[in-house]
């Protein structure tokens, strides 16, 4: 699966090179999106857009970013450009600044090489986690993201629902007593030695007790048996020492940076066939 990896090789710059080459060089998209490729830029066009990778210069830089929120903008399609703490020019943040883009949080992509072993531990007493797999299991995923994160105005049980009947994805459900209170998924990109894990969150009343350990060993679990090597997480501040602790490995810095059009739908954007 992806690369040819040394058993021994641990190295974080060595594991940032192939992410870098097998995520964001070569990266795999969802149905019923394209990955485009401009000069240095990767793009994923689809239901959602993504710029993943580029390796620009002092001299293109401004251009390069012009030109890709021109695109989006004509198309009226919001786009996310996802900056990496390596990613060239430095100065590259200011330069979509400039060009309308908004930033996100910022957080640091962290690793753990499942041949070491696995992360996380058993559920706390009273606790199960279980891996979703009908509506009545999307449903408590919902209900205990929105405990921990906040209604939103997407419809999440569909976007759930849909994940449930992906092979290439989880979407786990962690109860206290018969309770949902945390939920999590993982993405296992087919061909790749990455898989990554996403939307980890606890009800609030429910935390500091082990369940978001819980959530990571499960996905863990799941992950290594489907022969990865790596799990990735996109760490805000809040989880970082967590996975720290658990064995995660910094890797770089990551931010979102996002430009918001006007409304309407993505579909000018993918193929028509």
């Amino acid at each position: 699966m992806g690369m040819k990896l040394d058993r021994a090789m641990t190295h974080p710059a060595e594991v940032l090179a192939i992410y870098d080459n097998e995520m964001r060089r070569d990266p795999v998209p969802d149905p019923g999106s394209r990955v485009e490729r401009v000069g240095s830029i990767v793009r994923i066009v689809g239901r959602e857009n993504y710029v993943l990778f580029s390796d620009l210069t002092e001299a293109n830089a401004r251009e390069a970013v012009a030109e890709q929120a021109e695109l989006f903008r004509e198309a009226r399609a919001d786009v996310e450009w996802k900056v990496f703490g390596h990613d060239r020019p430095a100065n590259l943040d200011a330069i979509l600044a400039g060009a309308g883009f908004v930033p996100d949080e910022p957080e640091t992509l962290v690793v753990f090489d499942l041949r070491e072993g696995l992360p996380g531990g058993a559920a706390p007493a009273g606790t199960e986690v279980r891996r979703v797999t009908d509506d009545a299991g999307v449903r408590d995923a919902v209900t205990a993201k929105d405990a921990a994160f906040g209604p939103d105005d997407r419809d999440v049980f569909s976007l759930y629902s849909r994940m449930v009947r992906d092979p290439n994805q989880g979407l786990f459900v962690a109860y206290a007593e018969g309770t949902p209170v945390a939920s999590a998924r993982i993405e296992m990109t087919p061909g790749r030695s990455f898989a990554g894990l996403w939307g980890g969150g606890t009800n609030p009343a429910y935390r500091h007790r082990g369940v978001y350990r819980a959530l990571v060993s499960a996905r863990a679990v799941l992950a290594r048996s489907k022969g990865y090597r790596f799990l990735t997480v996109d760490a805000r501040d809040t989880s970082r020492p967590i996975l720290e602790r658990l064995g995660f490995v910094p890797l770089t810095t990551t931010r979102a940076w996002t430009l918001r059009t006007a409304p309407r739908t993505s579909e000018d954007l993918t193929d028509k066939t």
